[in-house]
């Protein structure tokens, strides 16, 4: 940690863990293997565990902060005079597309994100893909776990269809609560998500592959009939090819693809 950062407290607000492990440092950093030149973007950068190395290597790097102090602290910090923009700013509010029209390329986006808004912000990230070339997040081991799940298992629901249409799911590296300061009671991992340039589903309208997912899994104990019942009929479940006794996570991501396309075809009102 840089003198300019020491002494910030941890804020339960903003779900503040802050990496410490080098070691854990190092593997990351490695998995993001930053490029002179290349547009980073780091979201929450915390006590600067991968600014510094990132900044380092990248020559230059910006980085989305709300925490008003910390935000003070990395703009005057003389260790990163000249390699820091700081982007005041909450990152799920944050228009991303605007910095890479800016810039005038796809960003390379990574952080530690706060477990309390990393689902929303990875939501809010997927609305902008266009503008990003690869994705690189601490999160909860779990929500890894739900991203690169395949079907059939428990695991797999709307957060798994929503990445995977988009991305490639790519684990990196597990990380433990020591870890951090102070340690969160949860077990963490790393995840590299690289946007397809073409989809091997190609969905017609995101938001409404969103709005079925959220009908399908909502109750994920009853079937496909019961719970598409208020946008597709059984018999037009069959007709592209859905069962409709079976329960969602035994579906594939191309079916949810399909069942979306589908209602956006026929002009159903969702």
């Amino acid at each position: 940690m840089s003198k300019a950062l020491e002494g910030h407290r941890a804020r339960k607000r903003f779900g503040q863990n802050f990496l410490q492990d080098e070691m854990v440092i190092d593997a990351i950093v490695e998995a993001i293997a930053p490029q002179p030149g290349e547009p980073m973007v780091e979201i929450g950068p915390g006590l600067a565990a991968l600014t510094r190395p990132v900044a380092e290597r990248a020559g230059h790097l910006h980085v989305v902060e709300l925490d008003r102090d910390l935000a003070t602290r990395l703009e005057t910090a003389n260790e990163f005079a000249g390699k820091l923009t700081v982007h005041r700013a909450d990152a799920l509010q944050y228009d991303f597309g605007a910095l890479s029209r800016e810039l005038g390329k796809p960003l390379r986006v990574f952080g530690n994100l706060p477990y309390n808004i990393s689902t929303p912000l990875i939501f809010h990230l997927l609305s902008q893909l266009d503008t990003i070339s690869d994705m690189h997040f601490m999160l909860q081991k779990e929500v890894v776990a739900r991203m690169a799940a395949a079907p059939g298992s428990k695991a797999f629901g709307r957060l798994t269809v929503m990445i995977q249409q988009a991305c490639k799911v790519i684990p990196v590296i597990e990380v433990p609560p020591e870890a951090f300061d102070p340690a969160p009671k949860v077990d963490s991992a790393v995840v590299r998500l690289e946007p397809y340039s073409e989809s091997p589903w190609p969905v017609l309208d995101r938001s409404t592959l969103n709005h079925v997912c959220h009908m399908a899994f909502h109750q994920r104990r009853k079937t496909m009939r019961n719970n598409m019942k208020k946008l597709m009929s059984a018999e037009e479940l069959e007709s592209i090819n859905i069962d409709p006794t079976v329960r969602p996570e035994t579906l594939a991501v191309a079916d949810f693809v399909r069942m979306a396309n589908w209602i956006t075809e026929n002009d159903r009102t969702i």
